[in-house]
Formats: structure tokens, C-alpha cells, sequence
């Protein structure tokens, strides 16, 4: 089992910057991509950035340009620098892992991010 707790949400302005961090209970080599996913209220959960074992990653078009994912092996965390933040960012934004990109098999328990125009 391994668990995951977010943090660094809050609300901002249009054009603010927030980061995200995501710290795992434990590393565990199964685990080859953590993700960053995100949902506001009425609309589906959406995979906003992901990053594989060997630091590869891919972005939503909705962030590209503005959010970078990474993360800190030695500190079992994940980040995710949001830059230029715009109203329809505002979600709860959870992070996840998986032994693949495509299923997810640990969840956080998400943090709310709140862009005022």
C-alpha cells in the first residue's frame, strides 16, 4: 500500500503561480508513472501531467506552456509547478501512481485549487 498526501493548493489570482506537492508514504518499483489529475465540479476527471520511472512526461494541451510535473525521487515526492493559472483551473487536484500510465492504483486525497479572474 502506499499512500499519497497533496498539498499546496489554495486560491490565487488569474496569472498566479502555485506548487503542488504530492508526498508518497513509500517508494515502490512497481509504481512506473505518477500523474497529476484534476476535477471541478460538474466535469470529469482529467489527466492534467504525468511523468514515467525514467522522468519522461506528457501534458494535457490545456497546460502545456504554463505547468511542469517532476518529482524528487530521494523524497518520494511529486510536484507540479503551475505558472499563468486561469480561472478554468479551478479543481481539486489529486495525484496518483501506477505500475502503468493507463491504470492508477493509489490515490491522494486531493487539494483544491481556486483561480479568481
Amino acid at each position: 500500500q502506499v499512500h499519497l498526501q497533496e498539498s499546496g493548493g489554495g486560491a490565487v489570482q488569474a496569472g498566479g503561480s502555485l506548487k503542488l506537492s504530492c508526498v508518497a508514504s513509500r517508494h515502490d518499483d512497481r509504481e512506473q508513472c505518477m500523474a497529476w489529475f484534476r476535477q471541478a465540479p460538474g466535469k470529469e476527471r482529467e489527466r492534467v501531467a504525468r511523468i514515467r520511472l525514467v522522468g519522461s512526461t506528457d501534458y494535457a494541451d490545456s497546460v502545456k506552456g504554463r505547468f511542469t510535473i517532476s518529482k524528487d525521487n530521494a523524497a518520494n515526492t511529486l510536484y507540479l509547478q503551475m505558472n499563468g493559472l486561469k480561472p478554468e483551473d479551478t479543481a481539486m487536484y489529486y495525484c496518483a501512481t501506477g505500475g502503468t500510465c493507463y491504470y492508477y492504483n493509489y490515490w491522494g486525497q486531493g487539494t483544491q485549487v481556486t483561480v479568481s479572474s
